[in-house]
This record gives structure tokens, sequence and C-alpha cells, in this order.
């Protein structure tokens, strides 16, 4: 069986824990817990006809990214760069991120991963940076650990491209 690791990269309070819990334990909590450096969970998905076992790295949440630990990222087949859509700062923190996480270890599949779309009346993301940034050629997925909201479709797709990659 294949493995693949994966990182949880984002500003803190993005929703990074509560998106690897609905999607390993298929459970939500309203309960804001930090990680602290990192928490490694896995899960088994079926790709293309493959079993795939997706080792899943929730990296602490990181405003400072010059802190971000790159040791945590060595390996990684991609990542998810989680951004909360009701704080529009955690979208610079994700750009900031990304350039980290590709300086340490090049480029790799990720996602944009726009989380909290069951608060989208509170969002400060708007529709207009949401096209710049899929015009960059980014794969951007709204998300809802709350609501499940293609929280398996985030996983699936990023399998999907590694696989192809």
């Amino acid at each position: 069986m294949l493995q693949k690791k994966i990182c949880m990269v984002g500003a803190f309070a993005t929703g990074k824990t509560s998106l690897v819990a609905k999607f390993v334990y298929s459970i939500f909590s309203e309960k804001y817990q930090t990680t602290v450096g990192v928490k490694i969970d896995r899960k088994t998905l079926t790709v293309e006809e493959k079993e795939l076992n997706l080792i899943l790295w929730d990296l602490y949440g990181e405003d400072e990214f010059q802190k971000l630990r790159t040791s945590y990222l060595r390996g990684s087949s991609g990542y998810l760069l989680v951004v909360d859509g009701t704080r529009k700062t955690t979208l610079q923190t994700a750009f900031d991120l990304q350039k980290r996480v590709e300086d340490s270890i090049g480029k790799v599949p990720f996602i944009l991963v726009l989380n909290k779309w069951d608060l989208q009346d509170e969002w400060e993301i708007d529709s207009k940076s949401i096209q710049a940034i899929e015009n960059k050629g980014w794969t951007t997925i709204k998300t809802s650990a709350k609501t499940g909201l293609n929280v398996e479709e985030i996983f699936q797709t990023l399998a999907t491209k590694i696989l192809e990659g």
C-alpha cells in the first residue's frame, strides 16, 4: 500500500485540527484546542483504484511563519493550506506560508482550503479575491469542518493530485 505524508498548514484557529477530526473520525467539536507541535493521524483512501494510506500531520497554527518548523514538512507529498474565511488576515498568512513551504520542500501539490463556509455571512474574503487566487492556477475549495462540506473532497482531490504528480 502506498503511504503519503500530508501536512495541514495555516494560521492559528483556521480549522486544521477540526478538518482532520471530521475526515478521520467524523466528529466536530466547538471546543477550540490549540495544537502544540504536531498531531499525526492516519486514514486510508481509495484513489483511482489504489489504496493510499494518508499520514496527516496537523501542524500548530503559525502566524509568524518564520517559526514554522520546516523539519515537520520534510517528506511531505502535499499539503492543505487552510484559511479561515471569516478572517482575511489568514489569507495573507497562507500566502506567506505557501512560499515558505515551497522554499523548504519545493513544489508539491497543495490545495487552498477556504474553511468555515458555514459562517459565510461573516466572511471577509470576497469572491474577487478567490477568483484572483484561482487565476494563479491554485486549486481552492470551500469547506466546513462543522457541517462536513467538501471535507472528504479536499483530501480526495489532494491525493489524486499527488498520484498524478
